[in-house]
């Protein structure tokens, strides 16, 4: 096989430098480890087309664009501090490349160590799956997905980036137990609730980082009386991810009566879809009201012994919802 000549490697350094400029202004990137890791592995390479959304339509923008113009647009926007749509169906987006800043928060809220075995969940294409395998060693890295063409495009572009961690065609919500055990583990795609088969596949002091509801959820493993049990708080920030395809998260439920300051507000919306199935929507605007408008640190998720709950300040406390069972959904987006 040929060795891979990257004809905009140049121009890339150059746009990939100034990227890690703003995301380290807006505060990212704080440990140099994962700042090194995002100004040495070339997004461009992991996204050779991709779709630009303008005036409701998705435009293809890609590398072997006669047009040198539109080439020129594509490697700009391949180092936008933003979502990059790359595979839409019908109209319909299906898989992305998150926003770098997002990925960088992210991965250092993973709080990996050296040596760490790390699950990704949403292989999309391959780009977060590189960032680890530069900071860990491809060996300690595992990516799934449950579409053949996107793990197998994700190959592809890890290749061709020079990175080899082990890429694997499944259901991510079954985690990957033949590369058992891990230290970490992180998605790339919101999920309705935390699907059991990843707890014992972590090991004790294993950390969880998923996208749940429009939040980022961290949990850490530990072993109890119930086996394997995972327990911790949502963070500050917003995340919104392509779904889970397979899995049907749960809808926010009738909204109307509803003022619209709380719908249009964002935290609102938060605990709307966090209680969805479980709390009338005028019974969370109460709660909402009653608790001040609680930002997202304030709630958590456990998950122990078959079941799963999301909880207000306490797990043991008088607000808590059970989430649904997460068994048997497919795999993933992103990265």
């Amino acid at each position: 096989m040929g060795v891979h000549v990257d004809r905009f490697a140049e121009p890339a350094a150059v746009a990939r430098r100034s990227l890690v400029r703003e995301i380290v202004a807006g505060g990212g990137l704080a440990d140099p480890a994962w700042r090194t890791a995002f100004e040495e592995v070339p997004r461009h390479l992991f996204v050779p087309y991709y779709f630009a959304s303008r005036t409701g339509a998705y435009e293809r923008l890609w590398c072997e664009d006669p047009d040198p113009v539109r080439r020129a647009r594509w490697l700009r926007g391949a180092y936008v501090d933003g979502p990059l749509a790359t595979r839409v169906r019908d109209g319909e987006l299906v898989s992305s490349s998150s926003q770098p800043s997002l990925m960088a928060s992210m991965l250092e809220e993973l709080e990996v160590r050296e040596g760490n075995a790390v699950l990704e969940i949403g292989a999309g294409t391959g780009y977060n799956a590189a960032l680890l395998a530069h900071r860990l060693g491809d060996d300690l890295v595992t990516t799934v997905d449950l579409d053949t063409e996107i793990t197998e495009s994700a190959r592809t572009h890890l290749a061709a980036a020079g990175y080899h961690p082990t890429v694997v065609t499944g259901d991510g919500a079954r985690g990957c137990p033949e590369r058992a055990p891990f230290d970490r583990i992180i998605a790339t795609c919101t999920l309705p609730s935390v699907p059991f088969d990843w707890l014992p596949q972590c090991r004790p002091g294993a950390r969880i980082l998923a996208p749940l509801s429009t939040g980022l959820i961290a949990l850490g493993v530990r072993e109890d009386s119930h086996g394997r049990s995972a327990e911790g708080r949502f963070l500050r920030t917003s995340a919104y991810f392509v779904p889970l395809r397979g899995g049907e998260l749960p809808r926010e439920g009738h909204i109307g009566g509803l003022p619209r300051r709380a719908i249009e507000n964002e935290l609102f919306r938060f605990l709307l879809t966090l209680t969805a199935g479980s709390l009338d929507p005028h019974e969370a605007l109460s709660l909402w009201e009653r608790e001040r408008r609680p930002l997202r640190d304030r709630f958590g998720v456990t998950v122990s012994g078959g079941h799963q709950w999301a909880w207000l300040d306490d797990p043991e406390g008088p607000y808590a919802w059970p989430l649904g069972r997460s068994n048997g959904w497919a795999s993933a987006v992103g990265g």
